[in-house]
Protein backbone atom coordinates (compact mmCIF):
# COMPACT_ATOMS: atom_id res chain seq x y z
CA UNK A 1 0.00 0.00 0.00
CA UNK A 2 3.22 2.10 0.59
CA UNK A 3 3.57 2.12 -3.35
CA UNK A 4 0.34 3.47 -4.70
CA UNK A 5 0.97 7.14 -3.42
CA UNK A 6 4.72 7.56 -4.81
CA UNK A 7 3.07 5.81 -7.97
CA UNK A 8 0.09 8.03 -8.38
CA UNK A 9 2.88 11.09 -8.05
CA UNK A 10 5.57 9.64 -10.51
CA UNK A 11 2.02 8.89 -13.14
CA UNK A 12 1.57 12.24 -12.49
CA UNK A 13 4.90 13.97 -13.56
CA UNK A 14 5.57 11.85 -16.15
CA UNK A 15 1.93 13.50 -17.44
CA UNK A 16 2.72 16.94 -17.16
CA UNK A 17 6.36 15.93 -18.79
CA UNK A 18 5.03 15.01 -21.70
CA UNK A 19 2.33 17.30 -21.93
CA UNK A 20 4.42 19.99 -22.26
CA UNK A 21 7.12 18.45 -25.37
CA UNK A 22 4.41 17.28 -27.56
CA UNK A 23 2.82 19.07 -29.84
CA UNK A 24 -1.14 18.89 -29.64
CA UNK A 25 -2.36 17.84 -33.35
CA UNK A 26 -4.22 21.64 -33.18
CA UNK A 27 -1.10 23.09 -33.73
CA UNK A 28 1.13 22.94 -36.62
CA UNK A 29 5.12 23.30 -35.78
CA UNK A 30 6.64 25.31 -38.60
CA UNK A 31 10.20 25.47 -40.02
CA UNK A 32 11.42 29.20 -40.38
CA UNK A 33 11.20 28.76 -44.07
CA UNK A 34 7.58 27.63 -44.18
CA UNK A 35 6.61 30.42 -41.08
CA UNK A 36 8.16 33.07 -43.64
CA UNK A 37 6.02 31.91 -46.15
CA UNK A 38 2.50 32.37 -44.12
CA UNK A 39 3.14 34.60 -41.56
CA UNK A 40 2.35 37.74 -43.69
CA UNK A 41 -1.36 36.97 -44.55
CA UNK A 42 -1.71 35.77 -40.77
CA UNK A 43 -1.89 37.35 -37.46
CA UNK A 44 1.57 37.05 -36.16
CA UNK A 45 2.21 37.06 -31.69
CA UNK A 46 5.32 36.77 -29.81
CA UNK A 47 3.83 35.50 -26.71
CA UNK A 48 7.24 36.37 -24.61
CA UNK A 49 7.42 39.17 -22.42
CA UNK A 50 7.18 42.72 -23.03
CA UNK A 51 11.26 43.14 -22.32
CA UNK A 52 11.98 40.29 -24.74
CA UNK A 53 9.92 41.34 -27.28
CA UNK A 54 11.30 45.03 -27.05
CA UNK A 55 14.99 42.99 -27.07
CA UNK A 56 14.45 42.14 -31.06
CA UNK A 57 10.84 40.50 -32.46
CA UNK A 58 9.71 39.64 -35.91
CA UNK A 59 8.66 42.44 -38.00
CA UNK A 60 5.48 42.91 -38.07
CA UNK A 61 5.10 41.08 -34.53
CA UNK A 62 2.55 41.75 -32.23
CA UNK A 63 3.09 41.57 -28.67
CA UNK A 64 0.83 39.46 -26.09
CA UNK A 65 2.66 38.17 -23.54
CA UNK A 66 1.88 34.55 -22.29
CA UNK A 67 0.84 36.16 -18.89
CA UNK A 68 -2.08 38.50 -20.38
CA UNK A 69 -3.15 36.31 -22.99
CA UNK A 70 -6.09 35.02 -20.92
CA UNK A 71 -7.51 38.83 -20.50
CA UNK A 72 -6.51 40.13 -24.02
CA UNK A 73 -7.39 37.17 -26.32
CA UNK A 74 -10.28 38.91 -27.68
CA UNK A 75 -7.33 40.92 -29.39
CA UNK A 76 -6.83 37.53 -31.57
CA UNK A 77 -9.36 36.95 -34.29
CA UNK A 78 -10.84 33.64 -35.15
CA UNK A 79 -10.99 33.68 -38.84
CA UNK A 80 -7.68 34.01 -39.35
CA UNK A 81 -4.78 32.08 -38.91
CA UNK A 82 -2.78 32.70 -35.78
CA UNK A 83 1.24 32.29 -36.25
CA UNK A 84 2.84 32.71 -32.90
CA UNK A 85 5.89 32.42 -31.17
CA UNK A 86 8.00 32.43 -28.45
CA UNK A 87 11.74 32.00 -27.13
CA UNK A 88 11.97 28.67 -27.73
CA UNK A 89 8.54 27.11 -28.64
CA UNK A 90 7.30 25.72 -25.39
CA UNK A 91 4.94 29.19 -24.24
CA UNK A 92 3.69 29.64 -27.93
CA UNK A 93 2.49 25.82 -27.68
CA UNK A 94 0.80 27.13 -24.35
CA UNK A 95 -0.38 29.58 -25.44
CA UNK A 96 -2.38 27.82 -28.35
CA UNK A 97 -4.07 25.77 -26.48
CA UNK A 98 -5.59 28.34 -24.71
CA UNK A 99 -6.40 30.00 -27.84
CA UNK A 100 -7.89 26.89 -29.38
CA UNK A 101 -9.70 25.77 -26.01
CA UNK A 102 -10.84 29.54 -24.78
CA UNK A 103 -11.07 31.19 -28.61
CA UNK A 104 -12.11 28.30 -30.51
CA UNK A 105 -8.98 29.65 -33.06
CA UNK A 106 -8.43 26.19 -35.60
CA UNK A 107 -5.76 27.75 -37.47
CA UNK A 108 -2.71 27.69 -35.39
CA UNK A 109 1.29 27.57 -35.92
CA UNK A 110 4.11 28.03 -34.32
CA UNK A 111 7.79 28.57 -34.81
CA UNK A 112 9.70 25.11 -34.69
CA UNK A 113 12.65 26.21 -32.11
CA UNK A 114 11.15 29.72 -31.24
CA UNK A 115 13.14 32.95 -31.93
CA UNK A 116 16.57 32.05 -30.78
CA UNK A 117 16.48 29.99 -33.76
CA UNK A 118 15.54 32.77 -36.11
CA UNK A 119 17.46 34.04 -38.78
CA UNK A 120 15.43 36.06 -40.53
CA UNK A 121 15.12 40.16 -40.11
CA UNK A 122 14.26 41.32 -36.95
CA UNK A 123 13.02 44.87 -35.29
CA UNK A 124 14.55 45.95 -31.48
CA UNK A 125 12.96 49.01 -29.60
CA UNK A 126 15.52 51.55 -29.57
Amino acid sequence: MEWILPAILAAVLVFFITKRFITPKYLTPLSQEDFIKGYRKAQLIDVREQREYEGGHILGARNIPLTQLRTRMKEIRTDQPVYLYCQSGARSKQAATVLKKKRGCEELYHLKGGFKKWSGRINKKK
